[in-house]
């Protein structure tokens, strides 16, 4: 149930490993879309607007744990190209360690914390209640989303993108059913959506869980394996914790921008919290390839297959090009039939004022969706070589333009300028990134060489140079015999 990487067309490897990843996040995107639907059509736009209000500082806290989630896979996909399967297990056991301490600490200063972050946030006194009572239930469900990512990120990094596809199925069903259910049988409001959504979450963690023990024996793990390693474990935080951070940096423009949003009231706010969720959907496809170019580039690294790095970048470019193109062209036609979706029908004033703003918001979204391919695509390369520390450095500059727009144009222009934010921050993140980029590949390229140099022999497992002199040193041991 694993896949190499590491051997044959790039072009192929990668689209044969998004296209299962972008059916998985397809459906995660379910999540959201479906509690937004069905929340607008049942409760109306004030209720919609109270969960639209908490999707920032959602996209802080939970984002920071996918990021960690996504970092902690990276180790696990190198040791997979590198053919270390023992260590590889050793880093998955570390890495659900890390992740239950992560999960238990976040779940707490969250739970304590977020009626102070709503009312710092502004949130509209007539949506408040609304909006905490749905993010103090997410926020409840974090270990889920530890216990899902954790184990998706894991099985991703082995090869298999298909695995956790099954299970987001399964719980986006799941979902819906828990929806409509609570909501319009249950008479839970707001609650009853955020109750679904980590059902569902804990279902599918669940899921992931019992497929590991039984049909990935690569995983099964010895005594020794299991044991709490301080040094794999602060290798895991190198490489999760700024992938988290990186998240959480971008969060920080987004709140300041929700913020000055808010002040433009209710109305504008659920334009967002509609159109946010029509773009996150439409935009999947950039997550799946990011998530392709990090295991691709980790598997890589860790066989030594330097040049295969850009060839690959360059393919997924171009598959994010051509999606780019296609949707744009698909929301200047449709988007205010995708807006009407979130609308209750008989609300026909409501109708009326709202669509127009959701489509403008996605219609410009979309029109700077190829700049947002290349974040995704660059920044996880990034990241599957080895070098998260970047990615804060991107989500900087991302945090950046959201906070100018929030700060300077929301109050000036007012909803233009908030469509307007998002593609800000795409551009400023690539002209980081880009050169990044180059710069990396580069770089390994000149610490191959050296290698090789002071070794006299081609090496056979590369990995960056800290981590031969500090993490590697049985291996280079029995290659020096070997040699």
């Amino acid at each position: 149930m694993t896949k190499d990487l590491t051997k044959g067309e790039p072009m192929k490897l990668i689209l044969g490993f998004t296209i299962p990843t972008l059916l998985g996040l397809l459906f995660q995107q379910m999540y959201n879309m479906v509690d937004t639907l069905i929340v607008g059509r049942l409760l109306g736009a004030k209720a919609l607007a109270a969960v639209g209000a908490t999707g920032s500082i959602n996209f802080l806290i939970i984002g920071f744990g996918m990021g960690i989630c996504s970092g902690f896979a990276i180790p696990v996909a190198r040791e997979m190209g590198a053919g270390e399967h023992g260590r590889m297990r050793s880093y998955v056991m570390n890495g659900a360690y890390m992740s239950a301490v992560f999960a238990l600490v976040m779940t707490v200063v969250t739970g304590l914390a977020c009626r102070a972050i709503l009312t710092a946030m502004g949130t509209p006194s007539d949506i408040f209640a609304d909006a905490y009572n749905y993010i103090f239930i997410i926020f409840m469900g974090i270990p889920a989303t530890f216990l899902y990512n954790l184990l998706a990120g894991v099985i991703r990094s082995l090869g298999d993108s298909r695995t956790p596809v099954y299970f987001l199925a399964m719980s986006s069903i799941l979902n819906i059913g828990l929806d409509v259910a609570l909501i319009l049988w249950g008479h839970m409001g707001v609650a009853g959506a955020a109750v679904a959504t980590v059902a569902s979450q804990a279902l599918s963690g669940l899921a992931c869980l019992l497929t590991v023990r039984r049909k990935f024996p690569i995983l099964r793990a010895s005594r020794e394996e299991r044991r709490f390693n301080g040094r794999l474990c602060k290798d895991l935080c190198a490489m999760g914790v700024p992938m988290g951070l990186q998240y959480s940096v971008t969060a920080i423009g987004s709140i300041i921008l929700q913020s000055a949003v808010n002040g433009l009231g209710s109305l504008c706010v659920a334009a967002t919290a509609a159109g946010g969720r029509l773009y996150g959907f439409l935009a999947c496809p950039f997550d799946a390839m990011g998530a392709a170019m990090a295991t691709y580039c980790g598997q890589n690294v860790g066989a030594a297959k330097l040049d295969r790095l850009g060839k690959g970048i360059r393919d997924c470019a171009l598959l994010g090009l051509i999606y780019s193109i296609a949707a744009f062209g698909a929301m200047l036609a449709f988007a205010p039939v995708c807006a009407a979706w979130f609308i209750d029908p008989a609300q026909e004033a409501e109708a009326a004022s709202l669509i127009p703003l959701v489509s403008q918001y996605v219609r410009t979204s979309t029109g700077f969706f190829f700049p947002l391919a290349l974040v995704n695509i660059v920044r996880f390369a990034i990241q599957g070589m080895g070098y998260s520390v970047l990615a804060i450095l991107s989500g900087v500059f991302e945090m950046a333009a959201r906070a100018l727009v929030g700060a300077v144009a929301v109050p000036l222009w007012g909803f233009t300028a908030a469509c307007f934010a998002s593609p800000a921050a795409w551009v400023m993140a690539d002209a980081f990134l880009i050169p990044a980029c180059v710069m990396c590949i580069r770089r390994l390229h000149r610490q191959r060489e050296r290698f090789e140099v002071e070794h006299h022999r081609p090496v056979r497992e590369f990995v960056r140079r800290r981590d031969i002199d500090h993490l590697y040193p049985a291996r280079l041991h029995r290659d020096r015999h070997a040699s």
